[in-house]
Order: structure tokens, then sequence, then C-alpha cells
């Protein structure tokens, strides 16, 4: 029986070029896509762009451009990512597409009719950087701790409300059903830890006169939604929620992917909404850790930002691919370095990988040895692993053990040396079954160099060619 896989990115915000942080989150979910492919699943990966509120209005009015506008050049700077890192995702979203516009009112209005939402008047310090409001205990110095650049905004008006005091209960029991709900558990204790302290309920709309740039909420054109709401929405109008319910019905629930900034969002918001609307939760989050450059968060507010295609421009797609993969914890914060970029590439591709492939491919060329052709097998490890993100931990694995295993091997066969060719044949074609097997394996993580090498190795003649990884 055919099995339905659904993953999602969280939705970058368009107010700038997509960085090296966005690019870590979304490689880890392709990676986690391409394996179910290889399993023969049926696989919805999805990604997007969150494209309301008032930094994007902001940034539209500085550049004196509409909304729409400055939103589709920076869209399209996001979808520049699938080549550029090789992505395989199915599904990408626009919170501006009419199709999640129409699902966010339908969402609204079941969330209305179940007596989830109300109107009053609010006084609240906002941060215009996380498009939140702040509790004192969330503040330092009158700041907000990731964005303390930006100074509060205190707002007055009437807006609408979410009941999210009423699902506290209903948070933890399902927290408590689902006990690998959250990884890792430490991003799994805060979020439970900030349920049981107490939920107010939160703001879900703007006044439109103030902040335009929203969708209009069903039956008051003086509202726009805030724009939490409506992007969370994405995870389920991607789907055709409500228009396909027999597609919806396949893939839902959800693995979700997303940064250690949002375990409020994703975790408790996102899922008390899904409860006021009658939809199961969320299957699994996945929550990873910042990156940083010399010791800080990686930010486009300070302006410390690495662009991935220019990584990918100089050193290929699957150097950047391997060094988030293998070199960044899936949990934690981890430093990027020029320097370890580069250490590693050396190391681990070329004089690694790369000097294995070509090392083999040039004395089976010699002795003109045919390529194999032979079942593969995804190694025991890789599924065990990956079901607990430990990217990092598979890679290590075949580089360390199995990598290694096989430079061994030639080091002490040395088989140029071996006059007799049916041994030297058969020496190579066990050295060329077992890099095989270690290429397949790593298909989800470096899909291009796995291609190349499965290709050059199965063909009908071995050739030698260019380097995989040329040496930095």
């Amino acid at each position: 029986m055919t099995k339905h896989f659904y993953i999602t990115t969280t939705l970058p915000y368009v107010n700038a070029d997509p960085h090296i942080g966005f690019a870590l989150e979304i490689i880890q979910a392709d990676v986690l896509a391409r394996f179910h492919k290889l399993m023969d699943d049926q696989v919805i990966f999805n990604t997007g762009t969150d494209e309301h509120g008032q930094k994007i209005y902001q940034k539209a009015l500085e550049q004196s451009l509409d909304p729409k506008e400055y939103c589709d050049i920076y869209a399209a700077k996001f979808e520049n990512l699938k080549n550029a890192l090789n992505l395989s995702y199915t599904n990408f979203i626009r919170t501006t597409d009419e199709q999640h516009i129409k699902a966010a009112q339908k969402f609204w209005l079941i969330c209305k009719e179940n007596g989830d939402i109300y109107k009053k008047l609010y006084k609240i310090k906002y941060c215009v950087g996380c498009e939140l409001e702040k509790t004192d205990s969330e503040l330092e110095n009158g700041h907000c701790l990731l964005h303390p650049n930006l100074e509060l905004e205190i707002r007055e008006e009437e807006n609408y409300f979410f009941k999210f005091s009423k699902y506290q209960d209903s948070l933890l029991k399902f927290y408590e059903k689902n006990p690998d709900f959250v990884i890792p558990e430490s991003r799994f204790n805060e979020i439970k830890s900030f349920v049981k302290n107490g939920l107010e309920d939160f703001s879900i709309s703007r006044l439109k006169e103030k902040m335009p740039w929203g969708i209009d909420v069903p039956g008051d054109p003086k509202h726009v939604m805030y724009v939490w709401f409506d992007a969370l929405i994405n995870y389920i109008s991607t789907i055709d929620w409500p228009e396909d319910m027999k597609e919806f019905e396949e893939y839902w629930p959800v693995v979700q992917f997303a940064g250690k900034d949002q375990v409020r969002q994703q975790a408790a918001m996102w899922q008390s909404m899904l409860m006021s609307a009658k939809i199961s939760g969320s299957k699994q989050i996945f929550i990873h850790g910042f990156m940083t450059i010399d010791g800080q968060k990686i930010s486009k507010s300070l302006g410390n930002v690495i662009n991935p295609i220019e990584v990918v421009e100089k050193y290929g797609t699957d150097a950047l691919r391997y060094y988030l993969l293998a070199k960044i914890h899936p949990t934690e914060d981890s430093d990027f370095s020029w320097e370890k970029f580069k250490e590693s590439y050396n190391a681990d591709l070329a004089n690694g990988l790369g000097n294995l492939v070509a090392r083999v491919a040039k004395l089976a060329e010699k002795i003109e040895l045919h390529g194999i052709n032979k079942n593969l097998q995804i190694h025991e490890n890789v599924p065990t692993l990956l079901k607990d993100y430990k990217f990092n931990e598979i890679l290590d694995y075949i580089w360390s053990v199995e990598l290694r295993k096989l430079d061994q091997e030639i080091n002490e066969v040395q088989p140029w040396k071996i006059e007799d060719q049916e041994k030297l044949k058969e020496f190579l074609g066990e050295i060329i079954s077992n890099i095989l097997d270690l290429a397949y394996n790593l298909q989800p993580f470096l899909p291009e160099t796995a291609e190349k090498i499965i290709k050059q190795f199965t063909a009908e003649k071995i050739i030698f060619q260019k380097p995989l990884f040329p040496r930095i």
C-alpha cells in the first residue's frame, strides 16, 4: 500500500534576500523528502513565502513599490533556491495566492462559528521585527531579545482576538499523548512550560486604515488578518484545504521544520488554531538551532547575512549541502566560518570522496572494466538516525566508517601493483560495488554527486572523469 508523506518548512518572510539560515532548514527538509521518495512514498514537500504584515508594507513603501510588486520580486529570489540548492519540493505557496486567501477566510469563519474569535480594545508592546506582542519577561532593557536594535511600539486599538487561553488543557493533553511531538526534547520542554504557565488570548487582526496590507477579515472591511494567523494556514491551504478534502485527508498531518524562534507559533498557537477548526494537530515539529557567524546570530537586521546562492556559485551545490548537513549540528546553535568550510571541503570532499572515486575510476578505465548493475540498499543506520533528524551522524558514519574502510582497503592491497588482470577485476568489482552502495545512501544528502557516481560506475564502460570536488 502506498504511503503518503507530507513535510513543510516555515515560510520565510520576504523582507530581505534568502540567507544561509533558511538554506539550512530547507536542505534538512529536502533530505527527509528525498529519503521518503527513495522509499517509494508519495511525497508532498511544501515551502513558499510569507508576504503580509507591517514589515512588508514598510519595506514596499521605502522602495516606492506596491506591496504585491515588492513581494513578487522577493518571492522570485526564494524560488531561485530550488535550482541553486537542488531542492525537490513539490509545492511553493505564496500567502498572496488566491487559493490561500480563500482558505484563510474560511478558516477564520470556522473559528468564529466555534466561538473562538472576539473583538476587544487592547494596549501592547509590539516588536515589528517579530510581528509579535512582547511581555516584560521577553524583554531586556526594554528591547526584544531577538531584535535589540528595534524600538518597541506601544499600540492601543480595537482588534479581533483568538481564544488561545481556552486551549491550555487541550494542548497539554495533546503533548502528553504525543511524546515525540517536538524534537529536540529541550524545545518540547520549553513549549510545555510556556503553556503550563497560562495562555493569553492573542490579537489576530489589524485596523486596515493603519496597516492595509493583509487578507480582509470576512464580514468586517475595517480589519485585515494578523500576519501570523494568516501565514500558519498555508500548511493546510497548500494541500487544497478546504477545496479538495480527499487529497487533504491523504496527506495530513504534516511534519514541520522550523527554527528555535518559532516554537511558540508552530507548537502552540498553530495547534490551538487547528483545534478550534476541528482539524487534527501536526504530526511532528523539528526545531533546528540558529547558525552564527563569529558567534553572532545570522540576522537580516544585523546585516551579517551569507547568501547561499553565492556559496553555490563559488563551490557548488553539494559542497554547501554537505557542510550544512555534516558540520552544522541539527538542533544546537553552530558557527559558520569560511575557514571551517574550506577545510571540510578539501578534507572530506576533495581528498575524501572525490579522491576515492577518481582513484578507482582511473584503475577501472585502465583495464576496460564494465560497470556493475546491482540492487542497491539503504544502510540500516540511515532510517534509524534520520528518524531522529541526526543528519550529521549519518554523514559522519558514511565518511568515518564506510569511506575510510574503502580507502584503507585500497591502500593495503595496492591494486595498481596487481599484475593478474582477473584478480584486479575481482578486487575493483568489490570496491565499486561498495562505492555504489555508499552513493545510493548519499542520494538524499548529496543528490547530484550520488547521481554522478552511480552513472559513472554502472555505465557500460567505466571512464575516468574530472574530479567531483576540485581542491580549493
